[in-house]
């Protein structure tokens, strides 16, 4: 998978990608990540982005011709799956959609600043819009950085264990079971009898019935 994420401060965007889980797939060739500095596109000496907003308002809008001259030339390299923009009123980011996009080949991801894109980037360039919350952020880079982990981690050989993604919080419908390990008996407070059993069959009923019962607890909206 390729990810090319276009921004304003690529700079913010770099270390979530030089530790852990995401390193770790870069360098071993299960993902590339790539960051363009929308400023290297602007038309002027002023390296200009934004502008006032036609029919005047507060806030700057990205201006269409620096993002235009940017992803014409990466669609000039290579096609794309997907041109993803990243703004709060965008489809709300969930477990489904990063399984979705976990088998992509190509894509792009906008993020957004100021007052947002000009509506005009919108309307020709963008094939999905996206949005990690009703929040929000000072720009799409670190919602870009969450949509980045969420998939990556999901690309074969990419986490250690290959089903554990599969167990993970909503990839069924339901929030993951409780979860527990060393010392069985702390301080008086004890694991699960049924966990130390050994008996497969129970243990997975057991984990079943938990995971059911956090969900009506925490998220029953997951279970309408």
């Amino acid at each position: 998978m390729r990810i090319d994420i276009i921004t304003v401060l690529p700079e913010l965007l770099k270390s979530p990608f030089e530790a852990s889980i995401l390193k770790r797939a870069i360098e071993k060739g299960l993902a590339e990540v790539h960051f363009h500095n929308i400023r290297d596109f602007s038309t002027n000496s002023y390296n200009q982005i934004d502008d006032y907003q036609f029919g005047g308002g507060a806030g700057m809008v990205m201006m269409i011709e620096p993002i235009d001259k940017c992803i014409s030339k990466l669609k000039a390299e290579r096609d794309y799956d997907e041109v993803i923009y990243m703004t709060p009123d965008g489809e709300t980011f969930n477990q489904g959609m990063a399984n979705t996009l976990s088998l992509k080949g190509n894509i792009i991801i906008l993020c957004g600043h100021y007052k947002g894109v000009d509506q005009r980037v919108r309307d020709h360039f963008i094939t999905k819009e996206i949005s990690v919350g009703d929040f929000v952020l000072s720009g799409g880079e670190l919602a870009a950085a969450i949509v980045c982990d969420a998939v990556i981690r999901l690309i074969p050989g990419v986490l250690g264990n290959e089903t554990s993604a599969l167990t993970d919080s909503f990839q069924d419908g339901l929030l993951a079971p409780s979860v527990y390990t060393r010392p069985a008996d702390y301080k008086g407070w004890k694991v699960p009898d049924i966990l130390l059993s050994g008996h497969l069959k129970k243990i997975e009923e057991w984990r079943e019935d938990d995971a059911i019962k956090r969900t009506k607890e925490r998220r029953p909206d997951l279970l309408e």
